[in-house]
């Protein structure tokens, strides 16, 4: 799940890609880097179009805004966690290192994770951060000629269910 949290001048909005059903691999080395990092590989390739708003002129906007039809794919790429997770029922805080690559831009953020195993074995890794529309030289909606105006700052919210392949 990944959950777009924004502001107009009038209202708040939501817009969510409420799944993702494919089976992507994400590495996790065991061993640490010389930085004392533990690197990582992968990612999660999400459709633009799979954003909902709720409100269907909203969706269209994001949509566009995004650039969804030169752009189709939004991209979250792992490339580090502090240090190993201990993968137990108790949730834990471990900062990572992401690449997000939105509308053919890509931008490094340091991410905090909350990470914790279930008794099933499935790990669930969530977090939030804060990104801008400028950060990948995208301009927020306005409407109604800028009376009604998007602000640049919107706070993502992510959860992701995996689980670990020998």
């Amino acid at each position: 799940m990944v959950r777009v949290n924004g502001t107009t001048n009038i209202n708040k909005f939501a817009c969510t890609v409420a799944g993702y059903s494919n089976s992507d691999t994400v590495t996790c080395s065991t061993g640490k880097t010389s930085s004392g990092s533990i690197d990582m590989s992968g990612d999660v390739a999400l459709h633009v179009f799979n954003f909902d708003c709720v409100n269907t002129m909203m969706t269209k906007d994001l949509r566009k805004t995004l650039k969804e039809k030169e752009y189709p794919l939004f991209f979250i790429h792992f490339i580090s966690m502090e240090r190993y997770p201990r993968l137990k029922p108790s949730a834990e805080c471990i900062t990572g290192l992401v690449s997000i690559e939105l509308a053919g831009v890509k931008k490094l953020f340091t991410i905090n994770y909350t990470i914790s195993m279930d008794e099933k074995g499935i790990i669930g890794l969530s977090g939030m951060q804060t990104i801008h529309f400028s950060d990948f030289n995208l301009m927020a909606p306005r409407k109604l000629g800028g009376m009604i105006k998007t602000s640049d700052k919107l706070e993502v919210e992510f959860l992701v269910h995996c689980r670990i392949i020998k």
